[in-house]
């Protein structure tokens, strides 16, 4: 253990989603000094860059957690893949890179549970603050941050995408050109953190633009252990710190508070181990408790998702697309021109829907892709002649939990996602596959259809859509909850962030929403992190500019700047 004592103003544990955007926004204030440590290491991995690269990465052990679930009761006992970003950038570097926020209700939910300042007209700026949106600020959208989020260009349109969108407004969904705008539900284009025909991860974004700061301090292959706490105050990190074989044990300290971004896995994780939790878990552990918080871990959530494959003929697919010849081609494209099939996202088209009328809001999204195939034992996709629509139910009730098997930091924790427990949830993503067929038995696709390839004729009834859903469903990676933000008894952090009963420690990540949004979650935790660098300034005493929604005149000089923004 090294033997000189360093001292930082602040301590940030994982450089993922949240930690790339805390440590930016933390770092701007000069009087502030920052250490970002990150488990994994530098995004120098090619896949990570190319677009389509993410399908190469769900099994990638250098740049991910390939954690998976405990045998799930309500899934024949599968262990189900959670695939989590290990690497800079964390999950926003190994994603689908789609850009989605929720409803406005999902955040006046929140709000409504006793969280102060979360509402929808709360967080909008936060959203608007984090983001540069190609085409130019409005009401909804902001221009000029340090994220990267721009429109699906016409050229990068496959003919598939287009027909698809049609068959759903076919079926009596309304087209939508914004899912982050006035209204979510419909079908259409999603917004892609991508530029150029990259990826536009939040070390891309936010940590590129603040690395070379004096006052950050960025340590990668940094596996945090234990929260050092004094006195019921945390006042520092012991972390292992890996180089090559070599592995040293290093301790850093706070003046001022040490926030946790490792993400719904690592961040209850680091809590246990430090002594934060439930006391009888802990004391079975050998454990010694620091702090009784018996919902740490608890209230998991995540969107479970299945594939509908529908077999296609005389169109445009991922399959024709990488055929040898035409594979080459896209690869010479990509590197000349970053277009064609390896600047292609998880999705360009998104459709978000009411599985049945009783509902008053969507609570079903399709991820759509013209390419259907599976992945062999290596990782690697196999592409066969067809379409797939990923559907999701995106209000699960289902709960899970997360907690440590033993108090070694280098035993992953037991994941219990608990899918499929809820009767409501059963219905809903039965109704959610059926509603899919429909779409692909629209008339826009007559002349292209041919069989379905899965589930497949065998599965009609009720009983055999959900035995197939509990054969084959699998996460959609979107976990969010085990440290959730509240004032009931099973809340970890109140709703300024920050651990119950313990001071001087805050968690600012996907664990902390008490609900999941309905959509993607990459978005929301960027916006956590914007709001939670405004939170410890201000209790720091430092002013801060809280932002605002921009006034008419703004969103006017950012619509002329769009043409030259688009053109970059």
């Amino acid at each position: 253990m090294t033997s000189a004592r360093r001292e930082y103003d602040y301590i940030i544990v994982g450089a993922g989603s949240a930690g790339c955007a805390l440590a930016y926004r933390l770092s701007r204030e000069a009087s502030r000094k920052v250490l970002l440590l990150e488990a994994g290491g530098r995004d120098t991995q090619p896949m990570i860059h190319m677009p389509l690269g993410f399908a190469f990465l769900m099994k990638n052990a250098a740049v991910n957690w390939l954690y998976e679930t405990e045998p799930e009761p309500n899934m024949h006992n599968r262990k189900v893949a959670w695939p989590r970003g290990k690497v800079l950038g964390g999950c926003s570097s190994i994603n689908g890179m789609v850009y989605i926020r929720g409803q406005r209700q999902d955040y006046d939910h929140w709000h409504s549970l006793g969280n102060d300042g979360w509402s929808y007209d709360d967080v909008l700026p936060y959203f608007k603050r984090s983001e540069h949106r190609a085409e130019g600020g409005n009401e909804y959208h902001g221009y000029g941050g340090p994220l990267w989020v721009q429109e699906v260009a016409n050229e990068d349109k496959m003919e598939m995408a287009d027909l698809f969108v049609e068959a759903c407004v076919q079926t009596g969904l309304p087209f939508n050109e914004d899912f982050n705008g006035a209204s979510q539900e419909g079908a259409g284009y999603y917004q892609l953190n991508i530029k150029r025909g990259l990826r536009q991860s939040a070390a891309r974004t936010f940590l590129k633009q603040c690395e070379q700061r004096p006052n950050l301090t960025l340590e990668t292959r940094a596996l945090s252990e234990r929260i050092l706490l004094q006195d019921g105050r945390a006042v520092g990190v012991e972390y292992s710190k890996s180089k090559g074989s070599k592995k040293t044990t290093e301790r850093a300290y706070a003046r001022g508070e040490v926030i946790l971004c490792g993400g719904v896995i690592n961040s209850p994780q680091l809590l246990e181990l430090s002594g934060i939790g439930d006391r009888d878990r802990l004391t079975s552990l050998g454990i010694a408790v620091a702090a009784d918080l018996p919902g740490v871990g608890e209230n998991l959530q995540d969107h479970l998702t299945i594939n509908v494959i529908q077999g296609l003929q005389g169109t445009n697919t991922f399959y024709e697309e990488s055929r040898p010849l035409s594979l080459l081609k896209n690869i010479m494209r990509f590197f000349t021109q970053r277009r064609g099939l390896l600047t292609h996202p998880a999705s360009q088209v998104g459709v978000f829907f009411r599985t049945n009328d009783k509902e008053t809001l969507p609570n079903a999204q399709i991820h759509f892709a013209p390419a259907a195939g599976e992945y062999d034992k290596r990782g690697n996709l196999k592409t066969v002649a067809g379409t797939t629509a990923t559907v999701c139910h995106l209000k699960p009730k289902s709960r899970g939990s997360v907690h440590i098997k033993s108090s070694d930091p280098a035993q992953a924790p037991a994941i219990h996602a608990n899918y499929l427990s809820e009767a409501s949830d059963r219905t809903a993503m039965i109704a959610a596959v059926r509603k899919v067929r429909e779409m692909f038995g629209a008339p826009a696709l007559d002349r292209y259809r041919t069989e379905e390839l899965q589930p497949g004729p065998g599965a009609q009834s009720d009983e055999e859509i959900l035995s197939f859903i509990r054969a084959h469903g699998e996460s959609v990676y979107h976990p969010v909850g085990t440290c959730k933000m509240g004032k009931d008894d099973m809340a970890v952090v109140d709703d300024r962030l920050r651990v119950r009963g313990v001071q001087g420690l805050r968690v600012a990540d996907a664990s902390v929403m008490p609900r999941v949004p309905a959509g993607n979650t990459h978005a929301p935790t960027v916006m956590i992190a914007e709001k939670c660098a405004d939170m410890l300034l201000q209790d720091a005493g430092i002013k801060v500019h809280t932002p605002q929604v921009a006034n008419k005149a703004q969103e006017k000089t950012t619509r002329r700047k769009t043409k030259a923004v688009a053109a970059q």
